[in-house]
């Protein structure tokens, strides 16, 4: 296509425009016809022809220009009508234009029914950023699941070359094609498509390539080299260690050393190091069939770390007291703190890091009638990569010192003599002192009340050196200075409560926690230490908590894009299966029942306490906070009919931000069915007061925020249907239950009225809202139910 032709089109559309195919091809045809161009975009093309791409084509060696290979290529079946040749000629170059992003792709990749288009599209996925397909991943993931298999044939390279060269996202591959897979009826579901490419990835077969192995010059070496690591032989186990780039290059990502059933690792509590049935062969090495069922080496580590924490959630359901629940997960948080540090880190995290210690004290049971959700935060120590970085040597907690030298245990492996390999695994034992070596873990007592879940090891990373370290104590003044030094600050927490143990981990400043935490840590003083936190839950389907995500961030960037000023916190979301997954606490926020609980005062008395008088500069930005995350979160409520909207599910943080969270009802789904909610959204005679009053500026700033965004919103309308929709196809969520669920969602994006017209839809939402009598019912319903004020 001339150069001339595509700036037209590039200036002359929005690029919403094109997210629709039909819409796409008639509009770039009336651009082109108005400029009289008609003829040239006509000529027919000589090597039209897609088609699903050759295993030469989609191997990592093209990934620098995956679609080459296809676009000389356009339909291998060439239409015999004009029109449709056209039509190919249309999108391939829309395909090739800068405004075809990787939004485009999936909904190309979702509407079109072309093998060939699918092909392309599967191909030209390479060429986007790792964290742009990232983001689109469910969607993805879904189409291989529920969709024919032209859209499966065209998705898998893409997603195999990614998971040879990611633990990470072979993980979460594999949780979410278990949890969409479990729609599928049972008859078919073993045989799916999904599940045997879980099988694949959980098999560990998909490792990099011997190709890109031989072309980085690696070869496995007894020797250890910390500045520039190559392979560590320890007791007959090797690893090779490596440097990941996340550049597509002509070679694999990354470079691991396959693990064959001859070198399956082997553990005895004699020795808790990993040998080699080679180099042992007294103690008996197992067959080829044998070492199948030994956990894959890459993954092994954090399926066990998960499998543990999920665990824990799961026995905690069982016991009947908040009290009971919390003693036990501190018991086995405990517990598993023997286990790190270890090749494993939180998923929810947005950087390397390896983690090496859970502070089982600082860990709370979260608020649930029937389920055991629990909170904890985790020390970590940031990497330049989880894969390949080594992990640090596990300092003992049986003294209260501090280290004097960094160096002792900053760089684990500088000896063979005081460090295993980086990265080996070991089989499960049903015997806990076959498994553990009491010799190093000292005083450990394991309860045979614990299951052999608990206690199965994620990695020998984490057992400790018996080189012995010069140890400095803390003397008794300085214990007593730290005593006075807290006693004499301002209270900022929340009064202990056994049946709400969270409210005081919540209030207190997550600063100050760090801080805390960290003088505490046998860690802190490393200087990559950092502190995270995550939310544990089993018993719950979070695949709508992460649809709502997708949303949420979709929204965000639009009205970012679109300068509007809405406040919304998108906080990350991990599917674990279909009844499990974890979830990013927000920072530095309580409830809204927590604060009438714990001060009973009303909620603008509350910001008043925390932020000063009504005229002061604190108050005042905590007001404006509030009206933007109260007006982002009324049209986010409104745009997907978020129902259970107690106050035990919205949130106010320590800079007067509403945050709204569970959205485990959403678009066609609500608390039993019964539709009881029947305002827009939530908006009580509370938050009006804290906006000064119906007759207020901050209020009328409120309505003023929501017409706005509303309007940038339904710009933009396309990129959160093609989200929905994708996600319903194949789908037994509650909330696509109707067929009508995606065209109300639509409707509600009001695509038909002006600008004043919409201003007199947000005013009469606003109204109804306020005075909306089920919102006060449903409050008192949950007051007297569940005791949330």
């Amino acid at each position: 296509m001339a150069e001339g032709s595509l700036s037209i089109i590039t200036e002359a559309l929005d690029p919403e425009l094109l997210i629709d195919p039909e819409v796409a091809l008639k509009a770039c045809q009336e651009v082109l016809q108005s400029h009289d161009l008609r003829q040239k975009v006509d000529a027919p093309e000589t090597s039209a022809d897609i088609s699903p791409p050759t295993s030469s084509e989609i191997s990592p060696s093209n990934a620098t220009s995956p679609a080459s290979s296809c676009v000389t290529r356009l339909h291998k079946h060439r239409p015999k009508d004009v029109s449709s040749n056209q039509q190919s000629s249309w999108l391939l170059r829309l395909f090739e234009s800068k405004l075809f992003d990787i939004s485009m792709a999936i909904s190309y990749l979702y509407s079109s029914k072309d093998p060939g288009v699918q092909a392309y599209i599967g191909n030209r996925l390479f060429s986007f950023l790792d964290s742009e397909v990232d983001f689109f991943l469910p969607q993805l993931l879904n189409m291989f699941v529920h969709m024919d298999a032209h859209v499966g044939d065209a998705i898998k390279p893409y997603l195999v070359y990614r998971c040879r060269g990611s633990v990470p996202f072979s993980l979460t591959c594999a949780w979410l094609l278990g949890a969409y897979s479990s729609d599928m009826h049972l008859s078919t579901q073993t045989h799916s498509r999904g599940s045997k490419l879980r099988k694949l990835i959980l098999s560990d077969e998909l490792q990099p390539s011997a190709r890109a192995r031989g072309a980085r010059g690696l070869h496995v070496s007894a020797a250890v080299h910390v500045s520039e690591p190559r392979s560590v032989h320890v007791s007959g186990a090797v690893h090779v260690s490596h440097r990941r780039t996340h550049q597509r290059s002509k070679s694999d990502a990354t470079v691991s050393l396959s693990v064959t059933p001859s070198s399956s690792l082997k553990r005895t509590s004699s020795n808790p190091r990993v040998e080699s049935p080679e180099q042992d062969t007294e103690s008996g090495s197992e067959s080829p069939t044998e070492s199948e069922s030994v956990p894959p080496v890459r993954l092994a580590p954090q399926r066990e770390f998960v499998k543990s924490l999920l665990g824990i959630g799961k026995r905690l359901a069982t016991l009947p007291t908040k009290e009971q629940k919390t003693h036990r997960l501190i018991s086995e948080l405990s517990l598993l703190n023997h286990k790190l540090p270890a090749r494993v880190w939180l998923p929810t995290a947005q950087f390397q890091h390896h983690v090496v210690r859970v502070p089982h004290t600082q860990a709370v049971v979260l608020n649930s009638k029937d389920k055991a959700p629990y909170l904890i935060y985790v020390e970590v120590l940031e990497c330049e990569d989880i894969e390949t970085s080594l992990v640090p040597v596990r300092i003992p907690e049986t003294r209260v010192r501090i280290t004097r030298s960094v160096e002792n245990i900053a760089v684990a492996a500088e000896t063979s003599e005081t460090r295993t390999g980086t990265f080996s695994v070991v089989p499960n034992y049903d015997n806990d002192e076959e498994a553990w070596s009491t010799d190093d873990l000292g005083t450990l007592q394991i309860a045979e009340s614990f299951s052999c879940d608990t206690i199965s090891m994620f990695s020998v990373d984490s057992i400790t050196s018996t080189e012995s370290r010069e140890t400095l104590y803390i003397q008794a003044g300085d214990i007593r200075r730290r005593l006075s030094e807290q006693l004499a600050q301002t209270p900022t927490s929340f009064r202990k409560d056994p049946e709400d143990p969270s409210a005081v981990a919540l209030k207190e400043p997550w600063e100050e926690k760090v801080l805390r935490i960290r003088e505490a840590s046998p860690y802190g003083h490393l200087p990559h230490w950092r502190l995270l936190s995550v939310i544990v839950k089993c018993g719950d389907d979070l695949r709508q908590e992460l649809l709502a995500f997708q949303v949420l961030q979709v929204l965000q960037s639009v009205w970012t894009q679109e300068r509007v000023p809405l406040w919304i916190k998108a906080y990350r979301i991990l599917v674990l299966s279909a009844d499990s997954g974890m979830i990013e606490p927000v920072l530095n926020a309580v409830s809204l029942h927590q604060i009438k609980k714990q001060s009973q005062i009303p909620l603008l008395d509350f910001l008043v306490q925390e932020h000063g008088p009504q005229t002061s500069e604190g108050f005042l930005s905590a007001q404006r906070a509030f009206v933007e995350s109260c007006a982002g979160y009324s049209l986010v409520c409104y745009l997907l009919q978020v129902k259970d909207r107690h106050n035990g599910n919205i949130l106010l943080d320590s800079e007067g931000h509403i945050i709204h969270i569970d959205f485990g009802f959403i678009l066609s789904s609500s608390p039993r069915n019964l539709g009881f909610e029947t305002s827009a959204f939530k908006l009580t005679a509370e938050f009006v007061e804290v906006m000064g009053g119906p007759d207020g500026d901050m209020f009328n700033y409120y309505k003023m925020l929501m017409l706005q965004g509303l309007i940038a919103a339904r710009k933009h309308m396309e990129r959160v249907l093609q989200i929905v929709e994708i996600m319903q196809q194949g789908s037994q969520l509650a909330c696509f239950h109707g067929s009508s669920t995606l065209r109300t969602l639509k409707e509600r994006f009001h695509m038909n009225l002006t600008e004043d017209q919409l201003q007199v839809l947000v005013q009469t939402l606003v109204d109804g809202s306020m005075r909306s009598l089920t919102t006060r019912l449903y409050d008192g319903f949950q007051y007297l139910t569940n005791g949330i004020m």
